[in-house]
């Protein structure tokens, strides 16, 4: 079992995979290395779409806040700029740290791929004659999870009370214990935490959502990268607002106020801001959106059923996780925002009093419904189509949970079944169009 605490990391923009991946992996190997004897330089080496889309996805910089000793949950977003910016200048990770000079030694391998994943990146640590010292080869997988050559993510130490290792499994849970899909998941995360744990690091990953939307709805100006993309979030929120007072307002203005939240979170992400991985930076607005629908709009809102709202958003990702991928570089966007449309989807029909079967359902038509979709980043920005891309994997969430809802459970095409044609659809998938910036928009689009 994934957890939901996994599943949902508070870190930096604009990329689960591109820029807090690298930075966990970074910061990992300068804990290994800092007490090295001998220790005069360290390089990195990165690979495959983290080589492609790097510079784009913020990798770069990633590394360097890595190598410096920073996490993504704890480093200020307002000061990575003068951080990266101390290290160009001194070319060292600190004073009295090892030599590092950003231009040289952060090496852009556009011709390889290494075997396990197309994110690859290899860590050296070399004497002052340039002998090799130690050498670590990783991988960033998606959502910010990292993994060593012969590794995969596990939690093997932890023994779940109601292990499932698929949809149907957590569906015959639920119908063996009368418990509900959130009731499972708490379960299990129970297994290494406390109950006042657990809620505690939900409101937490609640709070964080909700402040990335408040931030913003509050800023304006251009994002970063030089596509020249506006923000769009404030004005459309001060358009919103002013029209509260209209009596005859259409019905699907609905939409626009999810379409903003998803908007502003991901100018966040676009921006650097800090995020919630749900699963992934360049899927982060969906399930936060359509978290603060629920808070704002749907009857029933408390802090409970917005546990509840994540507990199963974590089952149905964790699913995809281990099944398939959220990883736009190994099977597309349907794996991002695919994954995240699903898991907001079910936890909607489940704080709106959904069966076990309809929650299923609703994740079921949100996946199905964005099979195929491709990620390919104009200029290797996580801001067109991505930002966009969010808004309406938003509104599909709750068109979703609203069509299961609407129905008593039971459907044809099964979650599992449609997660497994995920997996196939993205091994077919040309490369080109996962997350390399090497086909679709990103080539048929000016990035400038």
């Amino acid at each position: 079992m994934i957890s939901a605490f996994d599943l949902f990391k508070i870190g930096i923009g604009p990329s689960s995979s591109h820029t807090v991946g690298p930075m966990v992996a970074a910061r990992t190997f300068r804990e290994r290395t800092r007490h090295l004897p001998g220790l005069a330089r360290i390089r990195a080496e990165i690979f495959g779409s983290l080589a492609w889309t790097g510079r784009g996805h913020g990798t770069d910089v990633a590394i360097v806040l890595g190598l410096l000793g920073h996490s993504p949950a704890e480093i200020d977003p307002d000061r990575v700029d003068a951080y990266v910016a101390e290290v160009t200048r001194t070319a060292r990770l600190g004073l009295g740290g090892p030599a590092f000079e950003p231009e040289t030694d952060l090496v852009f391998n556009f011709t390889e791929v290494l075997p396990v994943h197309t994110n690859g990146m290899r860590f050296r640590a070399l004497d002052g004659h340039g002998a090799v010292l130690d050498t670590v080869t990783c991988y960033s997988i998606g959502g910010g999870f990292v993994v060593g050559e012969d590794e995969t993510p596990s939690d093997e130490a932890v023994e779940f009370p109601l292990p499932y290792a698929s949809a149907a499994d957590l569906l015959a849970t639920c119908l063996r214990t009368g418990f509900s899909i959130a009731q499972v998941q708490r379960a299990n995360e129970g297994a290494s935490r406390s109950r006042e744990a657990i809620d505690e690091g939900l409101d937490a990953i609640r709070d964080a959502m909700f402040a990335c939307i408040d931030r913003g709805l509050r800023q304006t100006g251009e994002l970063p990268g030089g596509l020249k993309v506006r923000r769009r979030a404030k004005k459309l929120f001060e358009d919103l607002e002013a029209n509260r007072h209209l009596n005859a307002r259409p019905a699907h203005e609905i939409m626009d106020w999810i379409s903003l939240f998803a908007l502003a979170v991901n100018e966040e992400n676009a921006a650097g801001g800090r995020v919630v991985t749900a699963p992934t930076n360049g899927a982060a607005g969906i399930v936060p959106a359509v978290l603060r629908y629920a808070r704002d709009f749907c009857p029933g809102w408390s802090d409970e059923r917005g546990r509840e709202f994540l507990l199963v958003a974590a089952a149905i990702g964790g699913l995809i996780k281990s099944r398939a991928s959220i990883s736009g570089a190994e099977v597309g966007c349907q794996g991002e925002v695919g994954s995240a449309a699903a898991m907001a989807a079910a936890g909607l029909a489940s704080l709106l009093g959904g069966s076990t079967l309809q929650i299923e359902n609703a994740a079921e038509i949100a996946m199905e419904h964005h099979l195929g979709m491709t990620c390919d980043p104009i200029g290797g920005l996580v801001q067109i189509p991505c930002i966009e891309r969010n808004a309406f994997g938003a509104n599909k969430a709750v068109v979703a949970a609203s069509l299961a809802l609407r129905g008593d459970g039971i459907h044809r095409v099964s979650l599992d079944e449609v997660i497994e044609t995920m997996r196939q659809t993205g091994h077919d998938m040309q490369a080109k169009y996962k997350e390399t910036s090497l086909g679709g928009l990103a080539v048929n689009v000016a990035a400038c």
